[in-house]
């Protein structure tokens, strides 16, 4: 099958993992796969969208974040059975989130290096202590005020180029959703007041509640990552969607 074309135009303004996902969506809606039955293989969507599948692992892995599709190791990918109502929460690219309300996004690196993983640390990423592991704090602003306090450590096993990139061009997230797709996610949210280090990178005081989101992925042998997410309450709104 040749590869599909699109007006240079439309696909200027949508990634390609995207544009995967998307046609998915549509098909799914409209019955050509009913649930349960087999969906076009990694092959078949690299040969069909003409992209590396990197990018349609990416697409996949979305929709099966939102409950869309089922994936099975070494079988194939299949039609979800939607026949419970979920509360889903998608892992997104805050980039993404904010240059999709028409804000700037930019981001202040505090930290980027290899350590030696701590006692918790380690135990979340599959590690012994004292193992190398690497180590990021990002603060993310829109439109010039901080949002998102980002304190990361990451399996060197799963993403060993990770400190390789410059992440105030590329997002950890969206560098980590190329090269190291999860199939599991485990997160835990609470209201709580951030560290005395979080205030004053965040500029709110000891005393202001925040949102704070515990997240880390696994891969299909080995943990990817575990990050602490911190945001302000009255600049951030987490919002969940139900489908049938």
């Amino acid at each position: 099958m040749s590869p599909l074309v699109y007006p240079r135009s439309t696909a200027a303004a949508v990634a390609p993992y995207a544009r995967i996902k998307q046609h998915l969506k549509d098909e799914l809606s409209r019955g050509r796969w009913p649930p349960g039955a087999p969906m076009p293989s990694d092959a078949e969507l690299v040969a069909q969208f003409g992209v590396s599948r990197m990018t349609v692992t990416r697409a996949l892995n979305e929709l099966r974040a939102e409950g869309l599709i089922e994936r099975v190791q070494g079988v194939g990918t299949f039609a979800a059975h939607l026949v419970r109502v979920a509360s889903t929460l998608r892992i997104r690219d805050l980039h993404e989130e904010i240059t999709a309300r028409g804000h700037r996004h930019h981001a202040e690196v505090h930290v980027a290096r290899q350590e030696a993983a701590g006692e918790a640390v380690a135990q979340r990423l599959g590690l012994v202590a004292g193992a190398p592991v690497f180590h990021t704090l990002i603060v993310h602003f829109e439109d010039g005020m901080a949002l998102q306090c980002e304190d990361r450590h990451v399996n060197p096993g799963s993403a060993p180029d990770y400190l390789h990139n410059d992440f105030t061009q590329v997002t950890p997230t969206q560098y980590l959703l190329q090269v190291a797709p999860f199939w599991q996610a485990q997160y835990s949210i609470e209201a709580a007041l951030p560290t005395a280090r979080e205030a004053k990178l965040l500029g709110i005081g000891r005393d202001e509640p925040c949102l704070v989101v515990q997240r880390r992925t696994v891969g299909k042998e080995v943990p990817i990552t575990t990050a602490r997410l911190v945001h302000p309450g009255t600049r951030y709104l987490l919002q969940g969607e139900f489908k049938p």
